[in-house]
């Protein structure tokens, strides 16, 4: 599914060349005043650098060949000056550029992962974690460079190499024509060169994109790539992929340095030449001493400038690239819109549940219906389990539920109002999920129970953590409450994160309850207590369970019987086991593996 994504999001990259500027361009547009300063400052530096010529002419003219030692201490302490003008203008500039670049890195990230929150599951399903990382860390590093340092070295060179000429011109309008003359030789190279880069700068990122998804993966999966002695075949699949990025960075540097080269060569030769052309005019005397030393100060300043435009070039095309990555996941539509103008849910919320006609199929798959054709009604403060073998789309109902996908026909009605009408928060806080493996954040328990109310206080924490028989073995920690559980919570056990996912599902105190089979990771004795809770906290609540143990169903007020994404049977217990085949081979092998010894 990986691959069929990454073709969909690369189509779209033909399109986005266009819009890179203008994109990043809406980032500087907040800190205009800092803009038009960061530029009055580089025209003052450049002015200034500019402005050295016209005294190394005063200095051969006036100082060297009059032998006049006094003028030469002038134009010497003027040298100085805007020497110390040029120093300040410099400073500036660089802070104001550097501040700007790390301010917009900042704000992309943010949009980018602003807009990401707001992508459904469906868009995870297929896309690599790792990959999505690499955009925002490397990708978005790489446009912090541009337009801190790159950017304003090419704004600064072009400055120098315009205002160079026209100070050349004054100097030798015939010697400045055959510079010019040299400019297509060097702008050719910096267009074919350029565009080479910018297409393997593109695949570059792509291939170190797919080295950081690659570590992302084997790294939170350490457990099992030890546990089955995995290692030497990972060193090996990473090496290919370091290979690969260094293959494709082979090429960028080879097209970069020949770009750079190039230019560097075509400058010199073009300044060796306008030289001797220069010398032989001194010579005859068409032309001063200093007037050639002026016009030799400026035509290596205009090399030096395009020069550093060849080499800035190559790094903007990267840039470019790297922006049409994070464009990419800006410009993903959002598949589960809200609503301009959403209904509001009845106050108190009761719980009623209608499933009318629903069909479904993944995105990844559409002629692939995992729900067909299914209806039922599930009352206030009832408790359901969903049972059936895997595949009946039991989990794919619970997706359907919160609108992480949207249903090809059919409705889901909340208290007699359908759900893709209401807002996805005023949706979404009424149902508290307990999945069946456990979600732990890198935080501590205070944070990962109250994830469930962000405004709970402390004291209301503990008591829910008491409720779902957590409380026993988080005071066992040395610091309590406040201990850090590591990522994905390495540091519970699977019985221990289900009592803190419980928690916080009681926490949250929403009026329809989903669970996932949430004692399945739970021993004899932590199962006992832990159903006493959520018998507890389902008295007063919808409850929607998927079932995998008798226990569960037998508690149940009614069974829904699912196979193939269809409801083929409902009743209770004994009224399924008299009538329905399917119920009676589940439950007696799951009667079966609840008998065997632990």
């Amino acid at each position: 599914m990986t691959n069929s994504t990454t073709a969909t999001v690369s189509s779209k990259s033909a399109t986005t060349p266009y819009r890179v500027l203008p994109w990043i361009l809406q980032f500087l547009s907040p800190y205009k005043i800092k803009v038009v300063a960061a530029i009055v400052f580089l025209f003052i530096g450049s002015l200034a650098w500019l402005s050295l010529g016209q005294g190394v002419k005063l200095m051969v003219d006036e100082g060297f060949i009059a032998d006049n030692a006094s003028r030469l201490n002038e134009i010497i302490w003027l040298i100085i000056g805007i020497t110390a003008i040029s120093g300040t203008a410099v400073f500036c500039r660089f802070y104001l550029m550097t501040w700007l670049g790390e301010r917009v890195s900042a704000d992309i990230r943010l949009q980018v992962y602003q807009h990401l929150l707001s992508l459904s599951p469906g868009f995870f399903a297929t896309q690599r974690t790792g990959e999505v990382i690499s955009r925002f860390t490397a990708d978005s590093t790489l446009i912090q460079s541009v337009v801190g340092s790159s950017l304003s070295m090419a704004l600064r060179s072009v400055v120098t190499v315009a205002g160079g000429i026209v100070m050349m011109g004054f100097t030798s309008v015939k010697l400045t024509l055959l510079v010019l003359l040299a400019v297509p030789l060097v702008l050719g190279p910096v267009s074919f060169f350029g565009r080479k880069v910018r297409v393997l700068s593109r695949k570059s990122q792509d291939r170190v994109g797919d080295l950081g998804a690659y570590i992302d993966e084997t790294l939170h999966e350490i457990h099992t790539v030890q546990a089955y002695t995995h290692e030497a075949k990972d060193r090996q699949l990473f090496t290919d992929r370091v290979e690969a990025v260094m293959h494709v960075a082979k090429g960028r540097i080879k097209y970069r340095a020949l770009l750079i080269s190039t230019v560097m060569f075509l400058s010199i030769a073009a300044i060796a030449f306008v030289t001797w052309v220069g010398a032989q005019d001194v010579m005859s005397g068409n032309i001063t001493g200093g007037e050639l030393s002026a016009f030799m100060f400026y035509a290596v300043m205009v090399a030096g400038a395009v020069a550093t435009i060849s080499e800035v070039f190559s790094e903007i095309q990267r840039a470019s690239g790297a922006a049409e990555r994070l464009l990419e996941l800006v410009y993903t539509p959002i598949d589960i819109p809200e609503q301009a103008l959403p209904q509001q849910l009845p106050t108190p919320v009761k719980g009623q549940l209608d499933f009318n006609q629903l069909v479904f199929a993944y995105p990844s798959d559409m002629n692939q219906e995992v729900i067909k054709q299914l209806s039922m009604r599930i009352q206030p403060g009832e408790r359901v389990a969903l049972v059936g073998p895997s595949g009946a789309g039991k989990s794919t109902l619970f997706e359907l539920m919160m609108r992480f996908y949207q249903p090809k026909s059919g409705q889901i009605l909340l208290d007699g109002i359908d759900i893709s009408t209401l807002s996805l928060a005023a949706l979404r806080q009424q149902y508290a999920l307990v999945p069946q493996e456990s979600v732990i954040f890198a935080m501590n328990v205070f944070e990962n129970v109250r994830y469930g109310r962000l405004d709970a206080t402390d004291d209301e924490v503990i008591q829910a953590c008491i409720a779902a028989k957590a409380d026993e073995f988080i005071t066992e920690f040395n610091e309590g409450y406040l201990t850090y559980l590591g990522e994905r919570g390495v540091r519970l056990s699977g019985g221990q994160k289900q009592r803190i996912a419980i928690a916080r599902a009681i926490l949250a105190n929403r009026p329809l309850l989903l669970l996932d089979e949430a004692t399945s990771a739970l021993d004899a004795v932590s199962e006992v207590k832990v159903k006493q809770a959520l018998d507890s906290l389902m008295a007063s609540r919808t409850t929607v369970i998927i079932a995998h143990r008798l226990a569960t169903v037998i508690n149940a007020d009614r069974i829904f019987v699912m196979d193939k994404g269809q409801l083929v049977a409902s009743g209770t217990h004994n009224e399924l086991m008299a009538s329905n085949a399917l119920y009676r081979e589940f439950a007696n092998l799951q009667l079966l593996m609840d008998s065997e010894p632990a």
